[in-house]
């Protein structure tokens, strides 16, 4: 029997590391390229999962995104390459593209000064042609998505023989998005001697089967809850009405002269409508999310790093890896579902110890979420004041002012410009005039039909007076789960980006999506058994002359109008609902598949939300009927 990890704990308190990576006796070419990166202390994470790893001990890291877990593991690996034998020695497993090509950058600058060492991704959505041909000519650190490398250890363009570390990122994240059978059959497939590292930022019960399973002796290095909020954030709440939200967002930006910008919502249209109603005010915003194809992706985010965008809009998976530096602000446009995406999102300013800023705009329906949250992360957010219309040109004036002085007392060839004024006195216009139009152009404000409304909740219960419905909002983008219209079939949540498409279906075969969770391999084992999709033991049963089981108290059972003869599986048809309706794949009930359809039970108060967004959708390349099962 595997031991139990408590063989060795390491509880990391924040504010306790005084070391420089010089303590850490790293070797002279590692120790030249965290300091050329601007690192000189590491942080708590580094500081203690290092050494055990120098060490060759298996080690569990529980950290969130922004620890600097990635240099806590990727130090050790460039340290253990061997740059004179051409195969694979270290294996990083990422749950999204996103994060598996920001590992491999990270790697890469850690590595600058170790001449010979290669370090290739592989993720589905490039060309495996590529990949395949990089491979042949020896790599030694390959970093990847677990479907694109079971690909390769298929076509056996990839061998394990020879890896001495694997390295598990975000563990709890690939096993939330169904990936738990192809990170077994990787770790199955390679020598039992190798080191397994895995970081995770919660310890469930599937990750602890794993560590179990496929761990030694491990050291589990764990971050105490007070780092998972940085106290550098200013975390502040705003109560909008939805359809005023993007106005609150401007006016927040304006306020804090924000110049670098996250925002962060819950559906993949919202991003979209987002984009184009920032880019219609005039600001240099993009979007990202599981839609865009790979070139697209990189387009935005090299945009976003180079500061010809400054504001990135995007959904919480699409946005798994992004490590920018100097942040100003993370604005969550949507509360997230899930308490452990705020400090993910939240996390991704006021790095490396500088200050930030979390805006949360809260619609009367996310209220009890924020609550939550609250509750999880044992901070309070406090409650702000949001600016009004006067407050904003009263700054954008006093700025254009010190502008025109700055231009002024700093320019030598204003006389190239002395004739305008007397041409427009010819005009008929007077100096008044002219200045008044001069700084309206220059600045860039005008009225809208929010400029004379408190755009807080409180004249909700007026408006209805007024006549409008109870649910009027609610249409315009608000609801319970998230901002959303009616029609919103495109929402994406917590497994709605992963991977990405370049057509077709998002839950199609392998060659469609380029790394789909279950694709076509022969995954017979999964009949009969217990599906370990989500990390829960949920009996998939064969018998067709059986009725269905019953019904879960507070559940309601809708019939979907696919099948084993489908070869649907019990992990599509979690990975579809969870992803389109943007709820945790663990509220899911009961599955029973038939031949020819298949009864899904789901929490009573989201039946309806499911039915709604999966209207047209497809599983595996097959368009479904879904409904209420009489």
């Amino acid at each position: 029997m595997t031991p139990e990890i408590t063989e060795q704990e390491i509880i990391v308190v924040p504010g306790n590391h005084q070391r420089t990576f010089a303590d850490l006796n790293l070797p002279d070419e590692l120790l030249q390229a965290v300091t050329e990166m601007g690192f000189e202390h590491p942080s708590p994470i580094q500081a203690e999962a290092i050494p055990p790893i120098f060490q060759g001990r298996d080690v569990i890291g529980q950290a969130q995104t922004g620890t600097g877990k990635t240099a806590a593991f990727g130090i050790p690996a460039v340290n253990l390459v061997d740059v004179t034998e051409r195969h694979p020695q270290v294996l990083v497993l990422c749950p999204t593209r996103e994060l598996a090509v920001q590992v491999a950058e990270e790697v890469r600058k850690l590595s600058k000064f170790k001449r010979g060492i290669r370090i290739e991704a592989i993720y589905g959505g490039d060309s495996i042609e590529r990949q395949i041909k990089s491979l042949k000519a020896g790599v030694h650190i390959v970093i990847g998505t677990p479907g694109r490398v079971m690909d390769h250890m298929e076509r056996r363009t990839l061998k394990l023989d020879n890896v001495r570390m694997m390295i598990l990122d975000e563990a709890d994240e690939m096993l939330d998005m169904g990936f738990r059978e192809d990170i077994e059959s990787i770790l199955e497939d390679m020598p039992e001697d190798r080191q397994t590292i895995l970081f995770s930022a919660t310890m469930s019960k599937p990750i602890m089967t794993i560590t179990q399973r496929f761990q030694k002796d491990p050291v589990l290095v764990k971050v105490v809850r007070n780092e998972l909020t940085a106290q550098n954030i200013e975390q502040v709440f705003f109560e909008v009405k939805p359809k005023a939200k993007v106005e609150v967002m401007c006016r927040l930006i304006d306020m804090h002269n924000l110049n670098l910008l996250l925002v962060f919502c819950n559906q993949k249209k919202r991003v979209d409508e987002i984009v184009e109603d920032l880019q219609i005010r005039g600001y240099q915003a993009e979007g990202l999310h599981g839609d865009l194809r790979q070139a697209q992706r990189n387009n935005v985010m090299s945009k976003f790093r180079s500061g010809v965008t400054n504001i990135l809009v995007a959904t919480d998976v699409a946005a798994r890896g992004i490590d920018v530096d100097n942040v100003d602000a993370v604005i969550n446009f949507d509360i997230p579902l899930d308490e452990e995406y705020y400090v993910h999102r939240i996390g991704r300013t006021g790095r490396a110890g500088k200050s930030g800023k979390a805006f949360s705009l809260v619609g009367k329906d996310e209220k009890y979420r924020l609550r939550e949250i609250q509750n999880y992360t044992k901070v309070r957010i406090e409650k702000g004041v949001i600016p009004s219309f006067e407050d904003i040109v009263g700054l954008r004036k006093a700025r254009f002012i010190e502008q025109v002085k700055q231009t002024i007392e700093t320019s030598a060839d204003l006389n190239l410009y002395d004739d305008l004024l007397t041409a427009l006195h010819h005009s008929g216009f007077t100096t008044e005039q002219i200045v008044s139009a001069l700084v309206k152009r220059g600045m860039g404000i005008e009225k809208n039909e929010f400029s004379d409304q408190n755009l807080g909740h409180e004249d909700d219960r007026r408006e209805r007076r007024d006549g409008s419905s109870r649910f009027g909002d609610r249409r315009e983008g608000s609801g319970r789960f998230g901002d959303r219209d009616r029609g919103g079939r495109e929402s994406s949540g917590r497994f709605g980006d992963r991977g990405g498409r370049d057509g077709g279906s998002r839950f199609g075969e392998r060659g469609t999506r380029g790394e789909s969770r279950f694709g076509d391999r022969d995954r017979t084992s999964r009949f009969g058994s217990r599906d370990d999709s989500r990390g829960e033991g949920r009996r998939f049963e064969r018998d067709d002359n059986r009725a269905p089981r019953e019904q879960e108290a507070n559940m309601t059972r809708l019939f979907v109008s696919v099948g084993r003869r489908d070869f649907i599986r019990p992990g599509d048809i979690v990975g579809a609902i969870a992803g389109e309706a943007n709820i945790p794949g663990n509220s899911i009930g009961h599955i029973d598949i038939f031949d020819k359809h298949t009864y899904v039970d789901v929490p009573r108060e989201l039946a309806n939300r499911v039915v709604d967004v999966m209207e047209g959708n497809t599983i595996k390349g097959k368009r479904v009927q879904i409904e209420v099962a009489r």
